[in-house]
């Protein structure tokens, strides 16, 4: 007989104790909110990333960002594109190779980004906002410790060896 389905959650128990079915629902939920509260700046999450990544990081090339948000180059031109018609985003050759371009955050799309920060603070709060502040640092850090993961899985470490790759994996794994 299949296990019955917790009444509280309505969730499989055979699913509900598993972190990568957890991860998606989590995922499912925080992007319908991302989006719902982003939708009113005719903004979406994958411009959220664009933007905040270069106020991170700097400049950086399309094919950076793309590995930095893991999204498909192809998605990431209309992402840019979209910000670039909205002057949010400026796009400049690349000093080091001139076949490439450099994408910079412009002083609109810092503006933009300091609106999109407390909205997306603000949409979260009723998916988190039961949690302790530390529950949440803790979550993040976890979460952040297999997305290390998940990237040294998908790209692996910059310009290493196969016994740096392995020792990477296993430092991340501990």
């Amino acid at each position: 007989m299949p296990p019955i389905a917790d009444p509280l959650v309505g969730r499989p128990p055979s699913l509900a104790r598993r972190p990568a079915y957890l991860a998606t629902q989590i995922s499912k939920a925080a992007l319908r909110l991302l989006t719902d509260a982003f939708a009113e700046h005719d903004v979406r999450p994958a411009h959220f990333g664009v933007l905040a990544t270069l106020d991170d990081l700097g400049a950086l090339c399309q094919r950076d960002l793309c590995d930095r948000l893991d999204i498909d180059k192809s998605h990431m031109v209309g992402f840019v594109d979209d910000l670039e018609r909205r002057g949010l985003v400026d796009r400049e050759r690349d000093d080091a190779d001139r076949r490439r371009y450099r994408v910079a955050i412009s002083p609109a799309g810092r503006d933009l980004l300091a609106e999109l920060r407390r909205v997306h603070a603000a949409s979260q709060a009723p998916l988190f906002g039961h949690l302790s502040p530390e529950q949440v640092e803790t979550l993040a850090e976890l979460l952040g410790s297999v997305v290390q993961r998940a990237d040294l899985l998908r790209l692996g470490p910059a310009e290493s060896t196969d016994a740096d790759a392995d020792a990477a994996l296993e430092g991340v794994s501990s």
